[in-house]
């Protein structure tokens, strides 16, 4: 099985390429993040032409996830548990019924910028609520990804210039100690457990040339719980994607998991 995870950065406006990407691509099941748009509006029936089922959790101009898959989604979640109040639309989970299941999780954590406030203490509890869901998924002992555009910088490595991120929210302590805490648990970071390069960056901003000098980050990751990372047999980073006319500042990873 092939999972997908990837930042369109507004579904809508970059159509063709995902749907080229799709086509050329054939992920078995897909999670997009900043869709920025309502449910109504996700073009469903696009990736339904493609043999895809659909399943949205839209934000109107922000944020906004969504999940498709070649099996049936089932027991899909909308939303993060604990959080009362909160209406960002950054997660969504369902199990794929596939012959041997998978549960996956869609995720878009908040950037958390600027630091020193409301917006970076919202990131980092967002990211205890998500590894405490985490935790009660550990205790059903079935194989689950978490995939999605994480919005930390893990290590130094992690980024073509160190130096330069680090009055940013993605590179602070508080937010690699979040990120490792969720790994703590026992979770594998599909990247790093294939032995792929550690500069196989997923991100260049589309200011100062950052795409052209390569000065990426690697934000968009995957992390299995122990049943699936005993399937996992390669993570790969789409990097074309990123030379395309009119792309997203992000490109797709796929995991790939044996049956």
């Amino acid at each position: 099985m092939r999972i997908a995870t990837w930042n369109v950065n507004s579904i809508n406006a970059r159509l063709d390429n995902v749907l080229a990407w799709f086509k050329a691509a054939e992920p078995d099941v897909a999670c997009l993040q900043e869709i920025k748009c309502v449910d109504e509006k996700f073009p469903t029936e696009a990736f339904e032409s493609l043999g895809y089922n659909v399943a949205v959790h839209g934000q109107k101009s922000y944020n906004g996830v969504a999940m498709l898959s070649k099996y049936p989604l089932e027991d899909v979640r909308r939303g993060l548990p604990g959080g009362e109040g909160d209406d960002h639309a950054r997660y969504i989970e369902a199990v794929i019924g596939a012959p041997n299941p998978v549960r996956v999780g869609g995720i878009y954590l908040p950037n958390g910028n600027p630091i020193g406030t409301e917006k970076f203490a919202y990131k980092l509890a967002w990211m205890e609520r998500l590894r405490r869901h985490a935790s009660d998924l550990l205790i059903l002992e079935e194989a689950f990804v978490l995939c999605g555009d994480y919005n930390v910088i893990a290590t130094p490595a992690d980024c073509d210039n160190p130096a330069s991120w680090v009055d940013d929210a993605l590179f602070q302590p508080e937010s690699q100690a979040a990120f490792a805490g969720l790994k703590w648990l026992g979770l594998t970071d599909a990247h790093e457990a294939v032995g792929s390069d550690p500069h196989a960056y997923t991100f260049w901003d589309y200011q100062a040339g950052a795409w052209q000098r390569n000065h990426g980050i690697r934000i968009d990751v995957a992390l299995l719980s122990p049943q699936a990372a005993d399937r996992l047999t390669a993570s790969e980073v789409h990097r074309d994607v990123r030379a395309l006319e009119k792309p997203s500042d992000h490109v797709p990873l796929v995991v790939t998991l044996k049956d």
